[in-house]
């Protein structure tokens, strides 16, 4: 599978580790992040990665930040990208097997490496159930399409 990855400052380190990983899983990952320790603002990277899911450039995307929240935030803000914040595997699960999610997030700062390694397990091989579910995704794009363009 292609992957794209962006991550800020906070996630360089574990950045690098998770790159290794998909890789070493088969997949071929794409950065879409910083490699620099200084301060950067992740709403920059979280809209690259989501970018290029949407665009079908990668066919999934993994964003990490301090607490995987404000990357996500950012990736969600894009069309068609279903960005959810994993702290265990459990929800990865679900947000593939339920949500049809299309990137996952976590915090550098709030799970290690090998728990990471578990999430992105659970992400990387659970497929989309459909079924009831694809009238609830339904929905949700609904919701997006109804809100576009629109600022506050």
């Amino acid at each position: 599978m292609k992957i794209g990855i962006a991550n800020d400052h906070s996630a360089v380190d574990m950045k690098k580790e998770v790159v290794a990983y998909l890789e070493s899983q088969g997949h071929e990952v794409i950065n879409y992040g910083t490699d620099s320790y200084e301060s950067t603002d992740y709403p920059v990277w979280g809209e690259k990665v989501a970018n290029a899911v949407a665009n079908g450039e990668v066919e999934r995307g993994v964003a990490i930040c301090g607490t995987g929240l404000g990357i996500s935030l950012a990736a969600n803000k894009v069309n068609g990208i279903r960005a959810c914040v994993c702290s265990e595997p459990y929800t990865a699960k679900y947000s593939r097997l339920h949500n049809n999610c299309n990137v996952i997030c976590f915090g550098a700062r709030v799970i290690g490496i090998e728990l990471a390694k578990m999430i992105l397990d659970e992400f990387m091989n659970t497929e989309f159930e459909g079924g009831r579910h694809e009238r609830r995704v339904a929905l949700i794009t609904d919701i997006e399409r109804r809100n576009s363009g629109k600022a506050e």
